[in-house]
């Protein structure tokens, strides 16, 4: 290294960026700037350090003897630099200011969207940055300050409030519904997700209410498996709160709906007393919560 440099916070950032995604671009996305911008410091970088941090392959970027050596030192960098910001944050007492809120696609479809515009309104002076992404945030390196996460179990250091367990059914048009039989769904066909090609059925199918039902077709989002069950091209499994409120879709008849994950809630335990996180929390937390049967629906069969 040049005797007259020293790295600095904005180096590591950077360097780790690429270190864990093994491309610009995907490190430019991590951490939200421009590839070309990450590009630069990154070059910047390595000349100021005299040497490479990593080598250049067809396959993407992969780290040097002395990338792997300044690795671990980034890291604890990191990690001081996040218990220090989580600590300033932490002691805001004020409501306002903005709050990053994770949470999967598929919320963008639920009630949960209506909360959120009463909350705006009751507090003004708080913004709102919703990042709608089904990859799960890191909470404790301050990525987002609140997520929702769908899931059975939350094992992360993090403060977490189960909200409510969901239900799910099989949904389908009308017109589809009106060929549907009380025969355990012979000569129907289920939208799959990433099963393997060449299967005809899954677990989900043979544990549901239509064990004969056919696996045809795949998506790979859960958008576009509701825009095509509302089109017609077949069953799809869906949480009741997102089918019942499509007015193309109908929950298919013979069967009963059935327990599926929970929607938590989720912030960092340092954040617990930020005035404009409590509130959030606090406020939406109480509005889900009250629509309890909207996600767990009449009828559901008992968990296991």
């Amino acid at each position: 290294m040049h005797e007259n440099y020293s790295l600095n916070w904005d180096d590591l950032k950077y360097f780790l960026a690429v270190a864990r995604s093994g491309t610009i671009r995907g490190g430019a996305n991590l951490i939200r700037v421009n590839h070309t911008t990450l590009a630069r410091r990154l070059e910047v970088l390595e000349e100021r350090v005299g040497s490479r941090l990593f080598d250049r392959s067809k396959a993407g970027l992969v780290l040097t003897e002395l990338g792997e050596a300044l690795l671990p030192y980034a890291e604890r960098v990191e990690d001081e630099m996040t218990t220090a910001s989580r600590l300033i944050v932490g002691r805001d007492a004020k409501p306002q200011g903005t709050i990053y809120v994770t949470m999967p696609h598929g919320l963008a479809m639920t009630s949960i969207m209506d909360d959120l515009v009463l909350f705006a309104e009751e507090y003004p002076d708080i913004d709102l940055n919703l990042n709608f992404t089904n990859n799960v945030a890191d909470l404790t390196r301050r990525e987002a300050d609140v997520g929702f996460r769908i899931a059975d179990e939350v094992t992360q250091d993090v403060v977490g409030r189960k909200l409510v367990q969901m239900s799910q059914a099989a949904y389908c048009t009308r017109e589809y519904g009106e060929r549907i039989k009380d025969n355990g769904g012979e000569g129907l066909h289920f939208i799959g997700w990433h099963e393997a090609e060449g299967e005809t059925s899954a677990p989900w199918i043979k544990n549901g209410c239509y064990p004969k039902a056919l696996l045809k077709h795949r998506v790979s989002e859960l958008v576009p498996l509701i825009s095509l069950a509302a089109a017609g091209l077949g069953m799809a499994y869906l949480a009741c709160n997102l089918g019942d409120r499509h007015p193309a879709l109908i929950r298919a008849p013979f069967q009963k709906p059935m327990p599926y994950r929970s929607i938590w809630l989720l912030l960092h335990r340092d954040l617990r007393n930020t005035a404009r996180v409590r509130l959030f929390v606090d406020f939406v937390a109480k509005r889900i919560t009250a629509r309890r049967n909207e996600f767990w629906v009449a009828g559901t069969t008992p968990s296991s």
